[in-house]
């Protein structure tokens, strides 16, 4: 199938919580959270089973999580992205290659993990190059916050592990900051991170970065 056989399914006016054909519709300016309940991950509109959940934030074309969900499917795969059109590609991705472990939001990651993400409830959380609005008037719409950090914190199970990377040296700065503040624990000493992590996979930015000569950095921090 191709992304554009995805349609958005209703109007600006009509915006509202949808789980449809494997993606979670979470629009944005929206703010009545109450009417729509995500039900469990074990339903048959989700997963149908009891696998390991894990998500990606910022999962952009969808090839990062598509290629794990394809070498892992005793385990669930949550892929959150913002722009829709990007969405569609993962929504592709999932049809062609037949993922019946995978879904996508098409929707904001915090507003999504705040209302429709159980405590306690995912294995391990990926962010893979978010955007670093490296403007000082840009801050406010960067993803890797305090905030977003205690987030993690409460979807995670107990050690859980959550893995964040990014070319970006602030930025990277500002991850090492966030996670720290809200009780993670790094896995890698003083700087925090490391430039290479076996088996991680590839994705779009990471070729790109990569061939431009900068520095990717992995951090990973365990949680309680």
């Amino acid at each position: 199938m191709k992304p554009k056989e995805l349609k958005s399914p209703f109007s600006f006016e009509e915006r509202r919580v949808l789980l449809l054909d494997r993606v979670l519709f979470v629009p944005e300016y929206y703010d009545a959270w109450h009417t729509f309940q995500l039900p469990p991950f074990h339903d048959p509109l989700l997963f149908g089973n009891t696998h390991p959940v894990k998500i990606e934030y910022c999962s952009g074309n969808g090839t990062w999580i598509a290629e794990k969900a394809r070498e892992n499917p005793s385990i669930n795969f949550i892929a959150v992205e913002k722009d829709f059109e990007r969405a569609r590609k993962i929504w592709s991705k999932i049809k062609n290659y037949a993922l019946s472990n995978l879904i996508v939001v098409a929707g904001e990651a915090l507003s999504t993990t705040r209302h429709y993400i159980p405590s306690h409830s995912l294995e391990e959380v990926y962010v893979n190059f978010p955007d670093p609005w490296p403007k000082r008037r840009h801050f406010k719409h960067r993803l890797i916050t305090p905030l977003f950090a205690e987030e993690v914190a409460r979807v995670l199970k107990e050690q859980g592990v959550a893995t964040l990377v990014t070319d970006d040296p602030d930025y990277s700065a500002l991850m090492i900051e966030a996670f720290h503040q809200s009780g993670f624990r790094s896995l890698y000493p003083d700087p925090w991170y490391t430039p290479h992590l076996e088996g991680y996979g590839t994705s779009f930015f990471e070729t790109l970065w990569r061939e431009k000569g900068r520095v990717i950095r992995y951090h990973q921090f365990q949680n309680g």
